[in-house]
């Protein structure tokens, strides 16, 4: 079990290095993330490189016994390299440029900036690749996070190149993107643009396409940078830390090419839900790459600087916090940072050791997690433990909010996260997976919820019928199976691919206005569901016109509104497997009551039964862990061995923040 944080030694003067390596040793850090942003220090001018200091960190570490995960420095370039080269400088949609004086400024697609880095990184991979301190390799930091898509003329180019390789010809662009509208009609590649302010609505087509770029052309980068720590000999694992469903970029891609998931993960201490969308998070990155631990790169150890309020965590949350994603997944709980800055925009981020020191809350605690962590045996990998898929996917988040729709209120991300938060309070296992690794059978799932999969591709609506037809249970709907990936309809109407399945024909969306809109906003605000398996519940932003046209019944029914009496949730038999179509997203009380419905019919039993639903419970191959996140003391009936301590244990009694690791046995 890997723990630690990011070291950044550059701030400080030489005579504290050694002090930081003995109060590394007294937390029981294990290993620290060295270098992310010290590309000013490490080359002071092109051409010239300092690594003296850099060997000085390296080799105290390395005689403390503690590792290093070395960055490759690229994700902050200094003011020298915009200053020399100013078009590597990111544009935005109005082509207002991103000055240097913060971090990330660099655009992913300008080729000046890739040479700059590339150089970068060869000679810090030369020097390290075969030193025995480094035992992995942190590629830039956290792609994308604040230049979510830039507008240069750089990625201009770029895209045009991009265009080219995806279609081939600009013929097949235009039937893609439909360009006979509004006389965009395009004769050659070179006068396509970047989606940059207009007077009204762009292309979806090209918006949509533009966000696939801009993740592509963030993976490149890492891709390049990879390739040369590798070519310079270096066998270690590389990574390159995620932020859990982070938009930009479209993880379920990126992920191939890490040897190991790391995340970046900040729920907030104001929000007494947030561990919930803190294990969503946690399932999320583990779903990602299946049977392979994930490590926690980066968390708080108290309170950050960066939101309206910045509240501390109370005692015990973060150990509570990192207990819950060891029990997700992870094999190593790393912090940003290793000492609190004294200057700078983060001087207020909390850190392992703070800057009032070693007399404080957050030293003991952090101290006491070490030693807990430093007693964990070697524990298994994630294995097929969940039995629900909960589907989550990149370019369809893209497209649904994309504008001119139906509904142009919603979030895909929180709309999951209704869902995850209903499955989470039932403790039940959860995998968060794109539509094509729903898989049901003996290694599979027993049920998959897929929400809002408005863009749905043809080989991931046959992953779902052939799922239903297995023995699994899918629930979808509404504004699913819509578009084709080009943000197209498809001949035949709406639910072209997953209708037959779900035996229902759909006609219009029946947008509902939001409860809380303004009063001066027409329409209809208010729609109810009710049925035998669902106690009423309340429809928000759809209640769909879907009609029954075979074997399919209907579960539930509006009760109100325009389309009382007219069906809401429908279900039908299909091979050995149960299709639903809910016409409408329920408030959080109606998910709940679907939730519970498909659970019972698909057979799926909670990790542990009994719990209240502030505690909650992870299953780890025979790692069973359990954290109470509520002020009520829990009493949990599990038997096994406390990970923790070796000792055989026949229950756990948990207050706030307490939490338990144990092996089943």
């Amino acid at each position: 079990m890997h723990y630690g944080a990011d070291y950044n030694p550059e701030q400080w003067p030489e005579e504290i290095w050694p002090e930081d390596v003995a109060r590394m040793r007294e937390a029981g850090v294990t290993m620290v993330s060295l270098g992310i942003f010290s590309w000013s220090r490490i080359q002071p001018r092109e051409g010239e490189f300092d690594f003296e200091w850099l060997d000085r960190v390296v080799e105290l570490l390395h005689e403390g016994g503690i590792a290093v995960d070395l960055a490759t420095a690229t994700a902050s370039p200094p003011p020298w390299a915009s200053a020399a080269y100013p078009e590597i400088l990111p544009r935005d949609e109005n082509g207002a440029v991103y000055w240097p004086g913060s971090r990330q400024q660099f655009a992913p697609s300008s080729p000046v900036y890739r040479r700059l880095a590339a150089e970068l990184v060869t000679a810090i991979a030369e020097r390290y690749a075969a030193h025995p301190a480094v035992v992995m390799w942190h590629v830039n930091n956290e792609y994308g996070c604040h230049v979510n898509m830039d507008f240069s003329d750089a990625a201009r180019d770029a895209f045009r190149r991009w265009l080219g390789d995806r279609y081939g010809s600009v013929d097949a662009l235009n039937e893609a993107w439909g360009t006979n509208f509004w006389s965009q009609r395009y004769q050659s590649f070179d006068e396509v643009f970047p989606p940059r302010k207009a007077p009204y609505s762009v292309n979806p087509g090209q918006m949509l396409d533009y966000r696939r770029f801009t993740s592509d052309m963030l993976l490149e980068c890492y891709l390049m940078e990879r390739d040369l720590i590798r070519a310079a000999g270096a066998s270690q694992p590389i990574t390159t830390n995620f932020m859990g469903a982070f938009k930009p970029a479209d993880y379920a891609k990126w992920a191939p090419h890490l040897d190991v998931v790391s995340d970046d993960a900040y729920p907030d201490p104001n929000d007494p839900e947030s561990f919930r969308a803190a294990a969503f998070q946690r399932d999320l990155v583990r779903s990602l790459k299946p049977e392979v631990p994930w490590i926690l790169m980066e968390q708080a150890t108290n309170a950050l600087n960066w939101r309206p309020a910045n509240a501390p965590k109370a005692p015990g949350q973060m150990a509570a916090l990192s207990a819950q994603a060891i029990g997700r997944g992870a094999d190593g709980i790393l912090f940003f940072q290793w000492r609190q800055s004294r200057a700078g925009a983060e001087k207020f981020h909390s850190a392992m050791l703070p800057y009032a020191g070693t007399e404080t809350r957050t030293w003991r605690e952090v101290v006491a997690l070490g030693e807990q962590l430093a007693a964990l045996p070697a524990l298994p990998a994630a294995t097929h433990d969940a039995r629900v898929a909960l589907v989550f996917d990149w370019e369809n988040w893209w497209a649904v909010e994309a504008s001119d729709h139906p509904q142009n209120q919603l979030d895909y991300l929180a709309i999951v996260l209704r869902w995850y938060r209903a499955l989470h309070r039932r403790h039940v296992q959860v995998d968060i997976v794109p539509p094509s690794r729903v898989a049901s059978g003996v290694d599979g799932y027993d049920l998959a919820i897929a929400p809002l999969l408005y863009l749905l591709r043809e080989p991931d609506a046959a992953a779902l019928v052939s799922f239903v037809e297995g023995g699994g249970h899918l629930l979808t709907g509404p504004f699913s199976d819509v578009v084709d990936e080009a943000d197209r309809f498809r001949e035949g109407g709406f639910l072209t691919q997953l209708g037959a399945l779900c035996g229902i024909r759909l006609e219009d969306f029946g947008a509902l206005v939001e409860p809380d809109a303004p009063p001066t906003v027409p329409g209809e605000r208010e729609a109810r569901f009710s049925g035998e398996f669902v106690p009423e519940a309340r429809a928000t932003l759809f209640a769909e016109e879907i009609a029954v046209t075979s074997d399919a019944t209907v579960e539930a029914a509006f009760t109100s509104g325009r389309r009382a009496g007219h069906p809401a949730l429908t279900a039908r038999r299909a091979g050995r497997g149960v299709a639903r179509y809910l016409a409408t997203v329920p408030d959080e009380a109606g998910v709940q009551v679907v939730v519970d419905h498909v659970l019972a019919d698909a057979g799926v039993a909670p990790v542990l039964p009994g719990l209240p639903e502030h505690a909650e419970v992870a299953r780890r191959g025979e790692l069973v862990t359990v954290v109470n996140h509520g002020a009520r003391r829990v009493d949990v009936p599990l038997a096994g061995i406390d990970a923790v301590t070796g000792e055989r244990v026949d229950s756990v009694a948990l207050e706030q923040y307490d939490w338990a690791l144990v092996f089943e046995r």
